[in-house]
């Protein structure tokens, strides 16, 4: 098996460090990429470090890959050799159960496969983007547009879809108000996104210390959650919320500032579970809803979308040997807005 350079961890609590991960040879159907950058999503934090289950180390994190297309198969149609491409947060699934067949592979009924910590066909653990190259089924690779600058699409394959599929699923547009809950990785994202389609738009966070940004990344509105006339002014203002922290919130207090119909949904993924009085639903017939990426086809969907209207995240860009004082500056809420390693800098394999 060809090997590639890589950031690796080998615990919960240990540092990554420079090793080595295997990928399988290119068969008829795959794509060989060269990796160029790879986002950091508080995802690969929390995979780490355990909080969403066990995981096989020594473990390569990384769903957020931008690369140029090194070889493909022999039965490659869809991409060539020097395509700009990606790769999101799966690299597989049936592609037979319903949903699959719908284009939301991400619900797959059998499980899609993660791009890391996944089980691979060939039943070895899949290894992400924190490294110089990846294997992909040609079905999981997305084409890149060429207005979009290199260094800032890799988070585009996670937070840009995770913020744009509820915000077209749930018809964010003209005529709806809109609000993002936080205004970090994700949160940059749904407001850039939300303003494109024409919402008007509000940010909720803890404090006003990031207002500037949200009224330039395209946000009308701007309020502090940790002032309680926040949510005596904002009571049934909104038609959905986007709730993108990875941290608990006060979802009884949120729920109500919900018009009627109107739907929060979250898309950050705290580690411990959250509680809803359920009379606060019963009321203006309101929903909670979670969402989980989105298919491949609304994936290249987003990506087209950002090309067309000129939107792509604020980036960071790290040598990969600067990745763990980064994990802690993501921790720390410290990035404006997303890192993102330059993986010219893991060297040879």
């Amino acid at each position: 098996m060809p090997t590639v350079a890589a950031y690796t961890a080998t615990s919960p609590t240990a540092p990554l460090t420079p090793g080595t991960v295997e990928r399988r040879e290119v068969g008829p159907k795959d794509v060989l990429i060269d990796i160029a950058y790879a986002g950091v999503c508080h995802s690969d934090i929390h995979t780490v470090r355990g909080d969403w289950g066990e995981v096989p180390y020594p473990l390569t994190v990384g769903h957020e890959i931008a690369g140029v297309v090194a070889r493909v198969g022999e039965e490659v149609t869809a991409h060539k050799v020097g395509d700009r491409v990606g790769v999101g947060c799966m690299v597989d699934s049936c592609r037979e159960c319903a949903n699959c067949l719908a284009g939301a592979e991400q619900y797959c009924l059998r499980g899609f496969t993660d791009t890391y910590n996944g089980t691979d066909r060939d039943g070895t653990t899949t290894q992400g983007g924190y490294s110089t190259g990846i294997v992909v089924d040609e079905h999981f690779v997305l084409r890149i547009p060429d207005t979009i600058p290199f260094e800032k699409a890799a988070p585009l394959l996670c937070a840009g879809i995770t913020t744009y599929s509820p915000l077209r699923n749930w018809n964010a547009g003209p005529g709806t108000k809109v609000a993002v809950v936080g205004l970090g990785g994700l949160g940059h994202m749904a407001v850039k996104i939300a303003h494109a389609l024409g919402a008007e738009v509000t940010v909720l966070s803890q404090s006003l210390k990031k207002r500037e940004d949200g009224l330039r990344f395209g946000a009308d509105h701007y309020h502090a959650t940790a002032d309680p006339a926040t949510f005596e002014q904002l009571a049934g203002a909104f038609d959905l919320i986007v709730n993108t922290v990875s941290a608990p919130i006060d979802l009884d207090a949120y729920l109500n500032l919900l018009a009627l119909d109107g739907t929060i949904v979250s898309v950050g993924a705290p580690p411990e579970p959250v509680s809803v009085t359920l009379f606060t639903l019963f009321e203006n017939r309101r929903s909670f809803a979670g969402s989980k990426i989105g298919g491949i086809a609304q994936t290249q969907e987003m990506l087209d979308f950002c090309a067309e209207h000129g939107i792509a995240p604020e980036v960071e860009v790290i040598a990969a040997d600067e990745v763990n004082d980064a994990w802690e500056r993501v921790l720390a809420s410290d990035v404006r807005y997303r890192f993102v390693i330059d993986t010219s800098t893991l060297g040879g394999s």
